[in-house]
Parts: C-alpha cells; sequence; structure tokens
C-alpha cells in the first residue's frame, strides 16, 4: 500500500543553511497493516507521514501510494489524492473552534460539492460510530478534550480513505482517552484500513494491534 523508496527530505532554511529531516529511507507498508513509527521529538516521524499525505515532496527519491506516485503529484492532484486516500489526525486535532462539530467534520467533502443527501448519510454515519450524534450542533470550543478528538477522527474519515495517518495522537490525552483511542484504531484495523501513527507514546509498543513498530533516530530507520 505504501512504498518509500531511497527516500530523502532536506529543508533548506537559507541559501548557506539546511536541515536533513530523513535520509535514504526505503519503507514498505502492506495494504491492512498498522505501523508505529517510534522516535524521540526531531527523529523525522512527522516528515515521513507528510510524504505519505504528500504534504510535502521528498528531495530525491519516490514515494508511492496505493500505486500511485505521490512524489511527483502537481499541488492540485495531491490535494484530490489526500481527499480521496488519506485520513490525517493531527496531534492538535486543527478544528476550526468557532463553528459546530457537523460543519467542521463536513469540511472535507467541500471540494466534491456533494449531493446533500449523500453527505448527510456520510455525516450521520460517522457521528453515530464516533458517538457524537448529540453533539452535532455543538460548537467545538465547547467539547472536552475526549471529544474534539472524536471530531476530529471523524473528519478524518467521513470520506472513507484507505490510508490513516496519526501525528502523536495521544500527545494531548489523558490515559482513559489514550486507550479509547487505541480502541477506535482496533476498529478501524478491523476495517481493514492500513494506519501509520507516529509517537513516542510507550502505550504504542506492545499493542497486540500493532504489526511493527519501527524506530527512527537523526532520519535513519533503525
Amino acid at each position: 500500500m505504501i512504498t518509500l523508496k531511497n527516500t530523502t527530505k532536506t529543508y533548506e532554511l537559507n541559501k548557506n543553511n539546511s536541515v536533513t529531516a530523513i535520509e535514504d529511507i526505503t519503507l514498505h507498508i502492506e495494504e491492512g497493516e498498522l505501523v508505529v513509527l517510534k522516535g524521540v521529538s526531531g527523529s523525522g516521524k512527522s516528515t515521513v507521514l507528510s510524504l505519505i499525505a504528500a504534504l510535502t515532496k521528498p528531495s530525491s527519491g519516490e514515494v508511492l501510494v496505493d500505486e500511485q506516485r505521490v512524489s511527483k503529484l502537481p499541488d492540485n492532484f495531491a490535494a484530490d489524492y489526500r481527499q480521496k486516500t488519506i485520513g490525517f489526525i493531527f496531534q492538535k486535532y486543527n478544528l476550526i473552534p468557532t463553528i459546530s462539530v457537523q460543519d467542521n467534520i463536513l469540511l472535507p467533502l467541500v471540494p466534491t460539492n456533494p449531493d446533500e443527501k449523500l453527505a448527510r448519510e456520510k455525516l450521520d454515519r460517522v457521528l453515530e460510530q464516533f458517538n457524537i450524534s448529540d453533539k452535532k450542533e455543538t460548537i467545538v470550543r465547547n467539547l472536552s478534550g475526549g471529544e474534539q478528538q472524536r471530531v476530529a477522527i471523524a473528519r478524518a474519515l467521513i470520506n472513507d480513505p484507505k490510508v490513516i495517518i496519526a501525528d502523536e495522537p495521544t500527545a494531548n490525552l489523558d490515559e482513559q482517552l489514550s486507550q479509547d483511542f487505541i480502541a477506535i484504531l482496533q476498529g478501524l484495523k478491523d476495517e481493514g484500513k492500513t494506519i501509520v501513527v507516529a509517537t513516542h507514546d510507550p502505550l504504542f509498543f506492545d499493542l497486540d494491534i500493532v504489526d511493527r513498530v519501527i524506530e527512527m533516530k537523526r532520519g535513519r530507520l533503525l
């Protein structure tokens, strides 16, 4: 499902200063796998996620997802690819706090201008799946942290993506909410989703649902 081949990403800070975030990485992730990228802050985990999601392009090498070479996509095609294939769960949720739960969740559908009935069916499905149907009219800033995370996950899944990416998903959660998130991952894995989680939370390292834990250090796979 996902392949990074001899992939390097260097960020040019200015003419005389650059930072290599990852260097010569080759990685294969099978369809339906749940893979955890482990490492301290700055090890390159988030860069790998950004490359898979085509949020950034590699300096060299290539990235393929579902047989599509996403590392070469022009920006408009990359946006279409993300909308159809990737569900991204951000560490800080990236919700719009001043609008309702349902409006936040429906945002990824806006570029496709979907039929209103179909959009409502998709909305109702994810609201029910994550037990937030009673919150759909609530303004996001009035939700608890756990409720906001469920909204963020529902938004990531509204388009039924094949690949779920989560960047430090439990960083802002207490132990119980972290366990709730893991239960959600179990359900997504049961549905056959391919899941990549970047984290330094030890809670993930011995889970039965995790197929592989891959450690990163200084931009390389160990």
